[in-house]
């Protein structure tokens, strides 16, 4: 039998269906901002609410016709439905017009759901591993070896987040004086965080990091296949820091030509998998496009 997985994050909504041998036959992202304005104890916009349930409810159409009915589809929300005060009555919503039964796990679920997904077909050296889980509302940090997962962190160190908190929830052009508190605030939530091992290797995931390994590898199309595994570099990052800042609203989405509805977000990304690379004491970071949705159907 097909098993289909959804996963509902701060910005994008994911799915993936696999058929009775674990393989994809239909993996399908929408950046829908449901975390958008939330802040720490906000509400859920009426119509970024709107946007999602009509995502999924084509998600639940499309699982259905591959062969998973509403209610046997596992859909997980993570960061904003955690903090968002009108979660219960979205989640209540969703189920009432699709069907599907919407989780919200906690932070140290979602770190264990995308460890399980992350290391898919990832040709790494040998050692602790470390995944860093950089979504909208929160970045999760496990570490762990082979099979073995150890110790995890979530930090509230979203994209979204952090954009809207340092450059405001409509970035025109960013400040250099904001830059500099963003990546205080970022190294001080870092520093509060201790790995039990240093890492060995980085793994980072979610669309955020995908996107910016897009970006470096000149992109204009999604190629998940170039991005799966590709090596991306500190001092790369550092340089795509520099170039979001220079760059005008219009500038950021045409260089993020493979998503262009994270443009705004990518610099506060950048910062954060830049600051994790130095915190774990790493030149560089391998990029998957596992994560949540993976995770959720390898149980």
């Amino acid at each position: 039998m097909p098993r289909a997985a959804v996963d509902i994050g701060s910005n994008t909504i994911l799915l993936l269906v696999q058929d009775n041998d674990g393989q994809a036959i239909y993996d399908d992202a929408v950046v829908v901002g449901l975390g958008k304005g939330l802040g720490d104890k906000g509400m859920f916009r009426p119509d970024r609410m709107d946007a999602a349930v009509d995502v999924l409810a084509h998600y639940a159409e499309q699982a259905a016709g591959l062969g998973v009915p509403p209610f046997e589809v596992r859909v997980a929300a993570t960061s904003a439905a955690r903090r968002a005060l009108n979660a219960r009555s979205f989640i209540e919503r969703v189920h009432r017009e699709t069907g599907l039964r919407i989780e919200i796990v906690s932070g140290e679920e979602e770190a264990r759901l995308t460890w399980r997904g992350a290391l898919l077909d990832l040709r790494l050296p040998d050692g602790p591993v470390g995944v860093v889980d950089l979504g909208g509302g929160s970045t999760e940090l496990v570490i762990g070896q082979g099979p073995r997962m150890g110790p995890r962190k979530s930090l509230e160190l979203g994209s979204v987040r952090l954009t809207e908190t340092f450059f405001g929830d409509q970035p025109g052009r960013y400040r250099p004086t904001d830059l500099s508190r963003l990546k205080a605030h970022i190294k001080q939530e870092l520093d509060g965080f201790t790995w039990s091992v240093l890492p060995r290797a980085l793994v980072a995931v979610a669309g955020t990091a995908t996107t910016l390994g897009a970006m470096q590898l000149g992109q204009r199309m999604w190629d998940p296949t170039q991005v799966h595994g590709f090596r991306l570099t500190r001092a790369a990052l550092r340089r795509w820091t520099d170039l979001l800042l220079a760059s005008s609203p219009e500038e950021r989405r045409a260089r993020a030509a493979v998503s262009p509805e994270r443009a705004d977000y990518l610099l506060a990304g950048a910062c954060v998998l830049e600051a994790v690379c130095t915190h774990a004491h790493r030149d560089s970071l391998w990029l998957s496009i596992g994560g949540v949705r993976h995770g959720l159907l390898a149980e």
